[in-house]
């Protein structure tokens, strides 16, 4: 019998454009692959929109705040049906970047310290020592995300707008300088290391999602035992975290520091859109696109 798969996309947070996107390309690949698929545009009434589609499987192709921080994770748990990726616990303290790092410091992963303060503060006055990185403590795809330079006579006025809608607090994180890595991680399987060069500033939202954004280059041309180091860190956040299914972990590297590798963020819902990162890694790896999402239909499970 076939089975019937919801995607969950679009949704609530600010990154619901590249939701979209992602949700509608994973559509598209399980449709290939054979399965009935209905795309539900996650609302606030979700359990009755679920209760509607009646699917045996939900794919959570969500970003960002209600999508991948427990909160619909809970309500997938409440639905009784097998979802993807990460389950509530595991959601719930990736998203929240200042209490995951606390757990893979405690772990013996190196992560930049950093502290939470109000915005209204550290729009004030630097709450540290240039430079530093000021961001949300609660969203993904880098919005909200202001890099603070050494020598900058004052922060980010944009923290203490009244236009600014991502949270009371924000994190304060000392800049880690060197190059961009990313490692993919199907359940225990570390895929590659892609170095990521931004075309923007920095590795910002449109670096991330617009065409010509950022390059990547494939296997990353580092020394072998630093990209065997980031795959194995890459493992381990993410089971130290509890995750499951498909992750990515975001690390810088400083070949001039000790330890060489930082680890910024773990993603446990990556970008599924023509340019993200996760399925090009996979590719690399000769696993194409309609199998990984195929993949991560059929891992999906309750009680994650």
């Amino acid at each position: 019998m076939t089975k019937r798969i919801a995607v969950l996309l679009g949704g609530l947070s600010p990154e619901r454009d590249v939701s979209l996107v992602s949700g509608r390309a994973c559509a598209k690949a399980l449709r290939e692959k054979g399965y009935d698929v209905v795309e539900v545009d996650a609302s606030r009434d979700l359990a009755q929109q679920l209760k509607d589609a009646n699917p045996d499987i939900v794919f959570n192709a969500l970003h960002g705040e209600w999508g991948e921080d427990g909160m619909v994770q809970g309500v997938l748990e409440h639905f009784g049906k097998p979802y993807t990726h990460s389950g509530v616990l595991a959601s719930a303290l990736a998203m929240d970047k200042q209490k995951a790092k606390a757990v893979l410091r405690a772990s013996g992963i190196p992560c930049p310290e950093g502290l939470i303060v109000s915005r209204f503060e550290a729009a004030k006055a630097h709450a540290m020592k240039p430079p530093y990185v000021a961001k949300p403590n609660a969203q993904g795809s880098s919005v909200g995300v202001h890099i603070v330079l050494e020598g900058a006579n004052r922060p980010p006025a944009e923290l203490g707008s009244n236009a600014w809608a991502l949270g009371e607090e924000v994190l304060i994180e000392r800049y880690i300088p060197g190059r961009e890595l990313t490692v993919a991680v199907m359940e225990d399987r570390a895929l590659a290391v892609t170095e990521i060069i931004p075309n923007t500033t920095f590795y910002d939202y449109e670096a991330k999602y617009a065409a010509g954004g950022s390059t990547h280059i494939l296997p990353a041309d580092v020394p072998e035992e630093i990209a065997e180091l980031a795959r194995e860190l890459a493992l381990q956040a993410h089971a130290v975290l509890g995750c499951r299914g498909l992750t990515r972990t975001d690390f810088r590297y400083d070949e001039s520091a000790n330890p060489p590798l930082w680890l910024l963020e773990i993603n446990t819902q990556p970008g599924m859109t023509p340019t993200s990162l996760a399925p090009e890694q996979a590719l690399f790896c000769g696993i194409a696109f309609n199998d990984l999402v195929e993949w991560m239909a059929e891992n999906a499970s309750c009680r994650r």
